[in-house]
């Protein structure tokens, strides 16, 4: 009896999956496609200031915007990579951050809005003692050759770092 309805669920659920497969680019990758590029990249945190630069490239059938950044932290080398897409499903943009300094990626969602130009995202990530903390971005874009970027971590009310994005020439 249960191979008869495990049967019954495939067949009523595959044609509306065959139907969304595989998923295409909407206007709402747009939004992440115009960040494709090469940019140099001011990262201030506290007193501490560093320099850097990020490749961002649509890839995965133009679903996903992958990030590469290379920079220094505190005097040493810092290096991350993005994902991030927009899922229909959720109606929401889906980000996640890995970097070398640890093993445990952060996690985030959230919404573009078109008439400030401001992409908000929250989630979870690695605190600094190793456990799992809150995570906010908050990504102004105010023209397509500059991005400013503002990280909350933890309940704070300012930023704890920001990232000032100018595209290369």
């Amino acid at each position: 009896m249960k191979f008869v309805a495990v049967a019954l669920s495939v067949v009523l659920v595959a044609p509306a999956a065959q139907a969304q497969f595989p998923p295409k680019p909407g206007p709402d990758h747009d939004v992440l496609k115009k960040l494709e590029g090469n940019w140099d990249l001011t990262m201030k945190f506290g007193t501490n200031e560093s320099k850097g630069t990020v490749t961002y490239k649509m890839e995965l059938g133009g679903l996903w915007l992958v990030g590469s950044l290379e920079s220094e932290l505190l005097g040493a080398k810092f290096s991350g990579k993005s994902l991030d897409t927009y899922d229909a499903a959720k109606k929401k943009y889906i980000g996640v951050w890995a970097d070398s300094m640890g093993t445990m990626p952060m996690m985030l969602e959230g919404s573009y809005d078109k008439a400030t130009k401001t992409m908000t995202m929250s989630g979870d990530g690695p605190g600094m003692d190793g456990k799992p903390t809150k995570y906010k971005s908050v990504s102004v874009m105010p023209d397509d050759n500059t991005i400013n970027f503002s990280m909350y971590i933890g309940d704070v009310k300012e930023p704890t770092f920001t990232i000032a994005y100018k595209r290369k020439k």
